[in-house]
């Protein structure tokens, strides 16, 4: 009972971390989206949207944990919750791969990346990647040999989800993420890479005919720098629960489920805190616009505190001027006007 009461707690704090961050980097993206209208804006938007939802949903579970009472959720409705919760999960991994191609996309095709993602296309990929997610996270529910014969809470994925369920994601869906993932970006470092060759042989041609030279593809640099440290962090993130569900499903006399559900799910989920603090620091938009709220919410507080002031003050302090006499003294100024006075 004591390590379920510990397990509810950290998963308390998790949850108020990933729906306080996210919930900010959303508002963060509104509002450079209604300033710059970028397209790329609109996944990382749909990122954090994913990984709130995902805070949201394991909120449920909290209750669960900490409780006292013999009486756990009912199979049913743990089973909706675990439904919501793979369906964030998985909404916010195809948005991973969503923004690697996206990045991919703009570095092979500069010149017609504009006209291939547009906000249509853009919509469309964001509404077939819920549907594909709700699809995933719901598809145990309506296939028995995904779902556990028995049930006894609390409430926790293979306490209702088979691990033939989480193998099934694995072969289906993790690895060959991973291996996409891998493709772009090599693909990605061989184009920077032939990008940086032809830049500096055009510095060099500049340089020996005295032209301007051109600057370095820094945005590219970039981008892959992003789009490697959104991978890793995924594949670090997700890939021990996975891998140890497909160990679990092969030794059916292992009994892992204590490992799988306290501390390598719980480290999966946590790569929904990873991906804001990701983006709030490589973006350039999302920092910007982060640090213009700061100082907003900094004006606020200066403004609420000298309103308090006047209000604390009293009748007296707000009949006083508003302007104040300075007095300026120069010792050259004054013997000037003394010697004026004298004539």
């Amino acid at each position: 009972m004591e390590s379920s009461f510990s397990f509810g707690v950290i998963l308390a704090v998790l949850t108020v971390l990933i729906i306080a961050v996210n919930a900010l980097v959303v508002v963060a993206m509104l509002l450079s989206i209604y300033k710059n209208d970028g397209v790329g804006l609109c996944f990382t938007l749909n990122l954090a949207v994913a990984d709130t939802l995902i805070g949201v949903a394991i909120s449920g579970l909290v209750t669960d944990q900490l409780s006292s009472s013999s009486q756990h959720t009912q199979k049913t409705m743990c089973s909706l919750r675990m439904a919501f919760v793979t369906s964030s999960a998985a909404a916010s991994v195809l948005t991973v791969m969503l923004i690697a191609f996206d990045r991919y996309l703009a570095i092979k095709q500069p010149l017609r990346y504009f006209q291939i993602m547009n906000g249509l296309v853009a919509g469309l990929c964001i509404a077939g990647l819920w549907l594909v997610s709700y699809f995933i996270g719901f598809l145990p529910l309506g296939v028995p040999i995904f779902q556990q014969t028995t049930y006894q809470g609390p409430c926790s994925f293979f306490a209702v989800f088979h691990p033939r369920f989480v193998l099934t994601l694995s072969c289906a869906g993790f690895f060959p993420a991973v291996l996409l993932f891998v493709f772009f970006y090599c693909d990605m470092l061989k184009i920077a890479s032939l990008h940086s060759q032809q830049i500096r042989k055009m510095e060099n041609a500049g340089a020996m005919a005295g032209a301007y030279r051109p600057p370095r593809p820094v945005n590219d640099l970039k981008a892959i720098r992003t789009v490697s440290i959104l991978i890793g962090s995924f594949t670090l993130s997700w890939s021990p629960f996975l891998i140890t569900g497909i160990v679990q499903v092969a030794c059916q006399n292992c009994c892992l489920y204590q490992v799988l559900e306290k501390y390598l799910w719980l480290l999966g989920v946590g790569n929904s805190l990873l991906n804001p603090l990701i983006y709030a620091y490589w973006q350039r938009e999302v920092r910007q616009q982060l640090y213009h709220m700061a100082l907003g919410v900094k004006k606020g507080f200066i403004s609420i505190f000298l309103l308090l002031s006047a209000k604390i003050g009293g009748p007296e302090r707000a009949r006083e001027s508003p302007y104040h006499i300075v007095t300026i003294s120069h010792p050259e100024f004054d013997a000037k006007m003394v010697r004026k006075e004298s004539f």
